[in-house]
């Protein structure tokens, strides 16, 4: 299998599999829903309309653009990479990034046009495009992995924490954020020789 038919395989992979629980989530659960797992994972339903942490920066609309010109970008610059035969591994890696990026750029393009808008109090359903709660690329991002905050006492022999108690925070976040949270995180473990060679030129 070629480096270029890998990725395209992970991409489309990545999207089945986040789309179908997005779905899912949207259509039998309300908003701020929350159905307990285990004690320490739940899936409670909220949407997000911004990016990372529920952060927003700038317009709604500007956002969503500069998504689809970066995953244009990204997906060029696979397509280089596979043509000139980089490492398997450093293919992979971009291709979880550009999957869980263009996972969260399909809740933006069709969300809004073809989803009831979710409360806490009803349940969305598909209603067709354009008759939807917010017009193309203005929909809102489906999140639903929540691991509770978690309260712990570091050992005594720390250094500057010993015996103190620390909070770790736990966002609400999907499976195309965890791609890409994945994907950047090995980039940056393993393949930071070739991210200090980044080019969008052919040879």
């Amino acid at each position: 299998m070629s480096r270029g038919w890998l990725a395209t395989l992970i991409v489309v992979a990545i999207l089945l599999i986040d789309q179908i629980i997005k779905i899912w989530v949207k259509t039998s659960m309300e908003l701020h829903e929350s159905i307990r797992v285990t004690d320490w994972f739940f899936i409670s339903f909220i949407e997000n309309n911004g990016m990372a942490w529920g952060m927003q920066i700038g317009s709604k609309l500007a956002l969503s653009l500069f998504r689809v010109v970066a995953i244009g970008f990204l997906a060029y610059y696979i397509w280089i990479e596979a043509k000139k035969k980089a490492r398997w591994g450093y293919i992979v890696c971009l291709a979880l990034v550009l999957a869980g990026a263009a996972g969260n750029l399909i809740d933006c393009m069709f969300y809004g046009l073809g989803f009831e808008a979710s409360t806490a109090s009803h349940v969305s359903q598909w209603v067709g495009l354009g008759n939807g709660y917010a017009p193309f690329l203005m929909g809102k991002v489906v999140d639903m992995f929540y691991f509770p905050i978690i309260q712990t006492t570091w050992p005594e022999w720390m250094p500057f924490w010993g015996g103190e108690d620390f909070v770790f925070f736990s966002p609400v976040f999907n499976f195309a954020d965890s791609s890409i949270s994945v994907g950047v995180v090995a980039l940056l473990l393993f393949y930071r020789k070739e991210l200090a060679k980044i080019s969008l030129k052919r040879e």
